[in-house]
């Protein structure tokens, strides 16, 4: 259900806690990109996470070549388009039709983010070279994903197998951790005694029922087991909104 469009916002508004009660939402803060991190150990986006920083305004800062507190909203907004983009393999032929410029301009743009992040270029290499020699990729905790047409002779079928090997250690520890944070959480909430309930997982978010008295302490416990769910180089960071139903969080 998406949330940038006003008929999204409205459905999401149906969803309503019952009285007495609020809606908690938990949604990991970029979570993708801090397991690029992690995975590429690239020491630019590292301690950018470590430090707390906009990665945003860090790449285009980089890539544009101007000191942060100079980078305008639009060198932030294509520089995101770029940040997420990477994880889902994305060519300059369809950055130049995501930001509205030249393929040859996005091609350039793709280098130079490549020229500063030599980590990732480095992850993104191995990680082809591993599933073209072994037909698989794994998640950080070493669930298979079989990718076997890495080497197809079809140029579509290779590329977006090829995204797909990319993407998968990223997006399916992603789906990994947010599970182990699920279970922890509610067995966290049983040996409390607590009566809020878990209603919805949806992407890298999490959604409970909260009783009004419970709301601190839901909050806070689910912000430590989502938090420190497994270690890593950075740190996951976890935004957390209530309010009386899906869409009015705060």
């Amino acid at each position: 259900i998406p949330i940038r469009t006003e008929l999204g916002r409205e459905i999401r508004a149906a969803f309503t806690a019952e009285p007495g009660h609020v809606l908690l939402a938990a949604d990991y803060s970029q979570i993708e990109l801090r397991l690029l991190a992690h995975f590429s150990k690239d020491s630019l986006l590292v301690e950018a996470y470590r430090r707390g920083d906009d990665v945003h305004t860090l790449t285009a800062s980089q890539v544009f070549g101007v000191p942060p507190l100079m980078v305008t909203s639009e060198h932030r907004r294509q520089a995101k388009v770029v940040n997420f983009g990477i994880v889902y393999g994305l060519s300059p032929f369809g950055l130049s039709q995501n930001l509205g410029i030249e393929t040859s301009d996005a091609k350039q743009f793709i280098n130079a983010y490549f020229e500063k992040y030599k980590g990732i270029r480095a992850f993104i290499d191995k990680t082809l070279d591993e599933a073209r020699r072994e037909q698989r990729v794994k998640t950080l905790f070493g669930r298979v994903r079989p990718i076997p047409d890495i080497n197809s002779k079809n140029a579509n079928q290779r590329g977006f197998a090829e995204r797909t090997a990319v993407n998968t250690p990223l997006q399916g520890t992603a789906a990994d951790l947010i599970k182990l944070a699920m279970i922890r959480i509610d067995t966290a909430l049983r040996d409390r005694g607590l009566k809020s309930r878990m209603t919805l997982q949806v992407h890298d978010e999490l959604v409970f029922e909260v009783p009004e008295s419970e709301i601190e302490t839901v909050r806070t416990l689910v912000r430590e087991q989502m938090e420190n769910v497994h270690p890593l180089h950075v740190p996951l960071l976890v935004e957390i909104g209530v309010g009386p139903n899906w869409r009015d969080l705060e």
